[in-house]
């Protein structure tokens, strides 16, 4: 096996265990591996924030915009933003390297799992979805090859118009922007959202609000990457 991103190969110490379940790929080496940072120790409760308060104040903003209930229950991230985090999703979001996103099967899994019994019964994945155009670019949705990893039933719920990419806007451009999605269907289960960075959770936050508006009973969201 090669490591995905130094492509270095990558030699096991095996034992019997570890021969019995070989069909577990690894995809980054050892070194590769000690550099991604996972989100551990304080965070907000809401939004996965690294802090000491057990809600940031951007979540008590949000739950002020939208008369102290936020729309959004709790977002559930994995790694911390870092430049290596950061290298690997613009190759693989950007650049069109799809196999690179293997790097984050078992992360997702995991973080999912870990969570699992925090999450209602009967919960759907909704992946964040690209406009037609965006798609048409990168060639995949991000997101849902990020929802795939996940053992629970999936429905594309969403549509998202075009605009200016989220990456090229300000803090204040985003939080101001406009709903740039239109439902396809109603759906009356606890929706998951599945993105691949949390900034402002705006985008989150859009989607939250239109599933809510029309019958979802609770949104919550996991992201690979909390900014």
């Amino acid at each position: 096996m090669f490591c995905l991103w130094c492509n270095q190969q990558i030699i096991l110490d095996l034992n019997w265990s570890k021969l019995l379940f070989l069909s577990k790929q690894k995809h980054l080496c050892q070194t590769c591996q000690q550099q991604l940072k996972p989100l551990t120790g304080k965070r907000c409760s809401r939004c996965s924030r690294m802090c000491d308060d057990p809600v940031c104040n951007d979540c008590k903003q949000w739950a002020t915009y939208y008369y102290d209930r936020d729309v959004l229950t709790r977002n559930y991230s994995v790694f911390v933003y870092n430049d290596v985090i950061q290298d690997i999703v613009t190759k693989w979001k950007y650049r069109g390297d799809y196999v690179l996103g293997n790097i984050f099967k078992q992360y997702i899994y995991q973080t999912y799992k870990q969570h699992k019994s925090s999450l209602p019964d009967q919960i759907i994945t909704v992946p964040i979805p690209l406009s037609g155009q965006r798609l048409l670019e990168r060639g995949f949705n991000q997101a849902k090859m990020l929802a795939n990893f996940l053992p629970l039933k999936q429905e594309e719920l969403l549509h998202r118009l075009h605009g200016e990419k989220q990456s090229k806007k300000t803090r204040k451009e985003r939080l101001s922007s406009k709903n740039p999605f239109y439902l396809l269907k109603k759906v009356n289960k606890p929706v998951l959202l599945v993105d691949d960075i949390y900034t402002t959770g705006t985008t989150l936050r859009h989607a939250a609000s239109l599933l809510k508006q029309n019958g979802c009973p609770d949104v919550y969201a996991l992201t690979l990457v909390r900014g």
